[in-house]
């Protein structure tokens, strides 16, 4: 339920970052004097939705949760990894649209890196905090270091390419786990995205003429290499109750997958709306043919794959 706060963040921030600046085909072209408004507007949007966010999880989330010393909780292994793609996915695309936002409102690079390339660590670190305060839950380090990961994705990229040339995606479709759980994986599409790490996969797109060379395909091609696991009703082993259902039997695999994908903001548009449309799209891989490999060794492909 957390990765679900923690999406309601990153899309909420998406949505205004995307739709109502958009971003510039060239910014570096219009980055002359600082626009403190925009810089204003930034910060105060950040702050309501992160305030939101923490007023949900201690009034709301935690509510019923009993309060204990701080300790420790060790989930490295757990879900197979993949609660840990979607720490370092939300860290990337908050870092992402904090420094973009900075850099339109006029900051130069270093300054924009240092005020926003970090944004994802330090919105999901007071999290972890509130984590080691309740009992059923604890402060991950292997969550902080997933978040680490992703706000570094985002800096490393612009201090050595000056660009994304890896774009960090998710794309999600309840999984066949979440309907024959009787509940256990959610009973509707925002608890099942919220609970069935099966539907989640997470990917790393790039331009497909970076890596063909050729530079003769449109320049919105990219190639896409996904992660994602499946058979997991539990998070470290599968339970085979819940409630008085017993649950199917499932072997727990991790994918590895490799498809096409879109650029959204390499297509050419004077649309205002359609600029800040696609850079929010371009968080989302959309579906593709896909090929599969697992950790079981079998081979698979996909018409699409969603």
């Amino acid at each position: 339920m957390k990765k679900c706060v923690f999406m309601f963040v990153l899309v909420t921030s998406l949505f205004s970052y995307g739709i109502t600046f958009g971003e510039t085909r060239n910014d570096s072209t219009n980055l002359r004097t600082v626009n403190k408004h925009m810089v204003a507007r930034a910060a105060t949007t950040g702050g309501i939705i992160y305030i939101g966010g923490l007023s949900y999880l201690s009034f709301i989330w935690y509510s019923d949760k009993e309060r204990v010393p701080f300790h420790f909780y060790n989930d490295n292994r757990g879900y197979l990894q993949m609660d840990k793609m979607g720490h370092s996915f939300a860290a990337y695309g908050q870092s992402y649209i904090a420094y973009k936002w900075l850099r339109k409102a006029g900051l130069n690079k270093a300054k924009a890196l240092l005020y926003g390339g970090g944004m994802g660590f330090m919105m999901q670190a007071p999290i972890e905090v509130f984590d080691g305060l309740y009992k059923g839950w604890g402060f991950s380090w292997g969550d902080m270091v997933a978040n680490t990961a992703g706000s570094l994705l985002l800096i490393g990229q612009e201090l050595m390419f000056d660009e994304q040339i890896l774009r960090y995606k998710i794309s999600f479709s309840p999984s066949e786990m979440s309907r024959n759980a009787f509940g256990y994986l959610g009973d509707n599409l925002v608890e099942n995205f919220a609970y069935d790490y099966n539907g989640h996969t997470y990917w790393l797109s790039m331009n497909a003429n970076r890596i063909s060379f050729l530079e003769k395909l449109p320049p919105w091609i990219n190639i896409a290499a996904g992660y994602s696991a499946n058979g997991m009703l539990g998070e470290f082993e599968n339970r085979s109750y819940y409630y008085n259902y017993r649950l199917p039997d499932y072997t727990r695999n991790r994918q590895f997958l490799f498809s096409l994908d879109i650029d959204w903001q390499k297509i050419p548009t004077n649309s205002h709306f359609l600029r800040g449309l696609f850079a929010a799209l371009n968080f989302v891989k959309i579906p593709f043919p896909a090929i599969e490999i697992n950790s079981q060794g079998k081979v698979g492909a996909y018409w699409l794959y969603f």
